[in-house]
């Protein structure tokens, strides 16, 4: 018995070291290097970069990662106007903006986009066509799609944002939005204000749905990571890095750092699906 404790011990150990290794290895990459990353853009990225980041500045203190929101509009903006290194957006470039600043993109990870309401409402599942009448303001009682006789109280982000465009095209068809819809400036926001409020309606990034709001089954597709990438669930975006021009060496190795194993753990943790390189 003694001698089987003493080999599982050590099996452990063992286990133990190979992790901190394959730990270390990945980032190694950063040994040498030092300078500044600021980031900043799409609010669905901001738990990987700033787990990334933490891990980073953890091995090199020589580096220094900033990591801020604002919207894809924002990304795209600051890091082809040269105020951050990183932008990040929640849906592909175009071509215009491409050719304005020089852009390159590095997609990291697949996120839904799932339609979201209070746990208490009783309503959990809305056809596609329910969803567009609610936005466009001709639903606007949650008796008419099987709730109680209460407003519904509908929330979405700003025409900057990578959520809101892949929520517009895909779900709603690139439909009217009604002038009354109440703007949130962030994913983590659209949560907060959701399980605030009973009657609310809005839209997030699966990552971020949790117990504190409930995701809407559409057209009888289940918002899950797992559907995303099966293919079940449809309303689905890439989530991009991007910088103006090619990276430098600094740069690439947080690129290369997210896009390799250890990062996509981290994108797995936060609740997306990695991208292989």
């Amino acid at each position: 018995m003694k001698r089987v404790s003493i080999i599982a011990i050590t099996m452990s150990m063992c286990a133990l070291l190979v992790a901190g290794t394959a730990h270390g290895s990945e980032l190694d990459r950063f040994a040498g290097l030092k300078g500044t990353i600021d980031i900043a853009g799409g609010t669905a990225h901001i738990p990987v970069m700033n787990e990334a980041a933490k891990n980073i500045m953890k091995f090199n203190p020589a580096i220094r990662i900033t990591v801020a929101g604002g919207g894809t509009g924002v990304g795209v903006q600051k890091v082809g106007e040269g105020l951050v290194d990183i932008g990040n957006t929640g849906r592909a470039l175009s071509d215009a903006e491409k050719s304005k600043y020089g852009l390159v993109s590095f997609p990291f990870a697949v996120d839904g986009v799932a339609v979201a309401v209070h746990p208490k409402n009783p309503v959990n599942e809305l056809s596609s066509e329910q969803v567009r009448k609610i936005y466009a303001g001709k639903i606007v009682n949650w008796k008419d799609v099987g709730g109680e006789d209460a407003a519904i109280h509908v929330f979405g982000r700003d025409e900057a944002s990578g959520t809101r465009e892949v929520f517009w095209e895909k779900l709603l068809g690139k439909g009217d939005v009604a002038q009354g819809v109440n703007i949130v400036a962030s994913n983590g926001a659209m949560k907060v204000a959701i399980a605030q409020d009973p009657h609310a309606i809005g839209y997030l990034g699966i990552g971020h749905v949790s117990k504190d709001i409930k995701a809407i089954v559409i057209d009888k597709m289940t918002p899950t990571q797992e559907n995303a990438k099966s293919g079940s669930y449809t309303v689905v975006r890439n989530l991009y890095m991007n910088t103006k021009g090619q990276p430098s060496a600094l740069e690439k190795a947080f690129i290369d750092y997210i896009k390799g194993p250890e990062g996509a753990e981290i994108v797995k943790r936060s609740g997306y699906i990695p991208i292989p390189d």
